[in-house]
């Protein structure tokens, strides 16, 4: 840490250090040295976002996110742009990781970035304005900009090769998006992907209408899988932010619905693979073993999803003694369960034959694709939140790690199968060493222009929420990335010179989830009702 300081400012106009960020205030022009020194110094990018301060100095500044894994350690590299110079050098050259982020910000706030490779629209519609940019704080969250028609952003195929469709109706999941496979013959040569159909705009309506704790209910709607885990992540980016240290209980008891969501997340993903290759009977059987811990969260939060737990300052429930036994009696049982079922997989030559040097990702590729998650732990990246950047109860608790250096389907199915059971080992720590106490502390009003960072380990990896706190009673900036949106960038070089057949396994083995990646429902403010919407009345939205 001290190292990368020491060279950093050299090369910069000014850093600060805190408690676990390195912020590096630097010009457009450093932005390249300074991401080849840190990508030499370890450094993996997270996130790159901006904030419109255009009313406040006319300017946005960038904000590229950084993690010393080894540290616990953020850096921060700030870079102020002039708004009538909303221009900079695209660092994807340096970092592919980033192409994805720089396409947003293209999108959303207006920056354009030289030299990127591929610089059409990712986020927004076909037919939003070109010029029209919501992220911006002169955009009102209600506004109906006029439609332009915009060619749509496909990539064209090299003459002699075809392309074969997948979506937008993805076919073995019921969420839209747009898989291109560029084919040559039965192997696919090229890949491409249009999504975003979807993109609900959370993170402009928390910032223009939403106080901050009206937004964890917003947050959890995130993801149909994750909901816990992303109002999970933005509590703790607002307490960090608010110097904001919640009881230990609290602390207990989200780690524990972390984990139970952990283990439906992971069960209901060994079911859908089977079913992807036709193994109907594990896919039943691994959605019945997920069963009793949904049960289980119904029995303690009231519904089958944890809803309404998380709150800026703790959790709003408590779990009981005999819902703590209950816990222990229902993860005995799956623990016997699961066992069995890795004994399956592991046993049965079919799926050995489908899963095994499919869909490889080499480790070189996963750390410059920065991917996280069970992808990268099947690829030999040794990376989790929980350990890396321990919060909630985590560093009071024994967790192992595991990996596997193969990189394909098989070894990112292995990974996930020992983090089923190594959750159940966290949850079995949890229910032996939850200290009494209470579930949450009243919050005063929160200081303005106050930042922070939160990484949660989600089941799919590294979650990423980022406030900058407000004068207004609601965070000022309030950014998401979902682990899928990295392991998306990495499919390209999983689906290069694989054959037709196995694309649905290779995509399903990151476990994408497309509502978590786009960040859509509409809501009437006035009447909290939820408005259905036909297919006219939708056009003329």
């Amino acid at each position: 840490m001290s190292e990368i300081r020491e060279t950093i400012v050299n090369i910069t106009d000014k850093v600060e250090t805190t408690d676990e960020n390195l912020i590096v205030y630097s010009k457009p022009s450093q932005i390249k040295e300074v991401a080849k020194l840190l990508v030499m110094q370890g450094a993996r990018f997270a996130h790159l976002t901006a904030i419109d301060f255009i009313n406040q100095k006319n300017q946005i500044e960038l904000n590229y996110f950084f993690s010393l894994i080894d540290d616990s350690m953020n850096v921060i590299v700030k870079i102020p742009l002039e708004a009538s110079e909303l221009s900079i050098s695209s660092i994807s050259e340096i970092i592919p990781a980033v192409i994805w982020s720089e396409r947003e910000c293209n999108d959303l706030f207006g920056i354009n970035f030289e030299g990127h490779p591929d610089p059409r629209r990712l986020v927004l519609p076909d037919n939003w304005p070109q010029e029209v940019h919501p992220l911006r704080k002169n955009f009102s969250y209600n506004s109906k900009p006029p439609e332009s028609k915009q060619p749509a952003p496909l990539k064209k195929p090299e003459e002699g090769k075809t392309v074969i469709p997948i979506g937008p109706f993805y076919p073995s999941l019921e969420e839209p998006a747009y898989f291109r496979l560029i084919v040559d013959g039965e192997e696919i040569a090229d890949f491409d992907y249009r999504g975003f159909y979807v993109h609900r705009g959370i993170e402009k309506l928390a910032e223009s209408v939403l106080n901050y704790q009206q937004i964890p209910f917003l947050a959890e709607r995130i993801c149909g899988i994750c909901g816990f885990v992303h109002s999970c992540a933005y509590c703790q980016a607002v307490e960090k932010a608010a110097g904001i240290e919640i009881p230990l209980r609290a602390k207990f008891i989200r780690s524990l619905f972390l984990e139970l969501e952990r283990l439906h997340s992971h069960l209901l993903w060994v079911g859908l693979a089977a079913h992807i290759v036709g193994f109907d009977t594990l896919f039943m059987q691994a959605w019945r073993i997920r069963e009793p811990v949904m049960y289980i969260c119904e029995i303690i939060t009231g519904n089958r999803k944890t809803y309404g737990i998380n709150i800026v300052g703790g959790v709003t429930i408590d779990v009981h003694n005999q819902h703590l036994k209950d816990i222990d009696k229902v993860i005995s049982q799956i623990e016997k369960e699961v066992r069995e079922l890795r004994e399956i997989i592991l046993d049965d030559e079919v799926i050995q034959l489908r899963f095994k040097n499919v869909g490889v990702l080499k480790y070189d590729d996963a750390k410059k694709y920065c991917v996280c998650g069970p992808v990268a732990r099947g690829s030999g990246i040794n990376i989790d939140m929980r350990t890396n950047f321990p919060y909630a109860a985590y560093p009071m608790l024994n967790i192992r790690i595991p990996l596997n250096k193969s990189g394909d389907v098989w070894a990112r199915t292995i990974v996930r199968l020992e983090e089923i059971l190594i959750s159940i080992n966290i949850i079995r720590q949890i229910l032996e060493n939850i200290p009494e106490g209470p579930t949450s502390i009243k919050i005063s009003k929160i200081e303005p222009w106050k930042e922070a960072v939160s990484y949660i380990e989600a089941p799919r990896g590294q979650l990423f929420h980022y406030v900058m706190t407000g004068p207004e009673g609601r965070p000022y900036r309030w950014s998401v990335r979902a682990p899928s949106y990295q392991n998306y960038q990495a499919l390209s070089v999983m689906l290069k010179g694989a054959s037709i057949a196995d694309a649905p396994l290779i995509i399903g083995s990151i476990d994408p989830c497309f509502s978590c990646t786009e960040r859509y429902e509409i809501v009437d403010l006035k009447t909290n009702s939820i408005k259905v919407y036909t297919a006219e009345e939708l056009k003329n939205v």
